[in-house]
């Protein structure tokens, strides 16, 4: 078993502190910030005082079998808003109307898994009726940004010959934006109604919720002749845990609290590239 650390600008001694609580055999550099420690010990009580150790030194951590590879994947699945992107696409949509604090509240509800998502989507839509749709390109062009790393990793997979897939319970609007700008294989999310050129306050068709997710990696992967453990699966939101519990490895990218807990590897600290250091190229 091997112990990947990885942080932003954390000096070497700080992780040599960490990976001392696994008894690692050696520390090998494998990037700045980050280090393979090899042969460590693993159990339950070794992974509780990591995880407190590594959070409080700002150091993400992975236990790792062995030394996988990228080419052990044959799909990349990505949820698009807080994940692929900062923002969340509907919360700055809800902006343009003097909306954002009670549509977001309902948003972090929502990807707390404190409400069921198609609810909370129907909700939060249906307050934006009215709205120009002009505001979408608004949103796309004034405030849409990858987050850390995001173009890294993509370049990395795609290098290696991965397929990716950005499935989101966000709007077609963007995703389809994301689909050209990245050079992404498929994506798939809500579409917003529009008539006259403003928000009808509905979506066209069923909603991208928790299960759509799963089904999508399913059906992607069933279309490309792998096993969905050919899978890598990234999100952030209750809604994503669907997708993620069939996946071979599942990250939870700066994630709520229930997303973390069930995902096998959190990335709190560094970008989305941070995957990289976990496999081979």
């Amino acid at each position: 078993m091997n112990l990947i650390l990885q942080g932003i600008s954390v000096p070497r001694h700080v992780a040599e502190q960490v990976a001392g609580l696994a008894r690692a055999r050696s520390i090998i550099a494998i990037g700045e910030s980050a280090w393979r420690c090899e042969d460590v010990t693993y159990n339950d009580e070794v992974k509780s005082q990591i995880d407190l150790a590594a959070w409080a030194a700002r150091l993400d951590y992975a236990f790792i079998e062995g030394r996988r590879s990228l080419r052990d994947f044959g799909l990349v699945a990505m949820d698009m808003d807080s994940t692929l992107i900062t923002i969340e696409c509907i919360d700055e949509i809800a902006d343009m109307q003097g909306l954002k604090p009670k549509v977001a509240e309902i948003t972090e509800a929502a990807m707390r898994g404190e409400i069921e998502f198609k609810e909370s989507l129907k909700r939060r839509v249906a307050l934006l009726e009215g709205l120009e749709a002009g505001a979408l390109q608004r949103v796309y062009d004034e405030r849409l940004k990858l987050s850390p790393g995001a173009e890294k990793m993509l370049q990395a997979v795609q290098a290696a010959g991965l397929k990716t897939l950005l499935v989101s319970g966000g709007f077609t609007f963007f995703t389809d934006r994301m689909k050209e700008r990245l050079k992404l294989d498929y994506t798939h999310a809500n579409q917003l109604e529009i008539v006259d050129g403003k928000l009808t306050g509905h979506v066209i068709g069923e909603i991208v919720d928790g299960e759509e997710k799963k089904r999508t990696v399913e059906r992607v992967c069933e279309e490309l002749g792998i096993s969905t453990k050919q899978a890598i699966v990234m999100g952030d939101g209750a809604n994503d845990l669907r997708m993620m519990s069939v996946a071979g490895l599942s990250v939870a990218f700066r994630a709520k609290p229930i997303v973390r807990e069930q995902a096998n590897v959190g990335l709190n600290f560094v970008g989305l590239d941070g995957v990289l250091h976990l496999l081979r190229a």
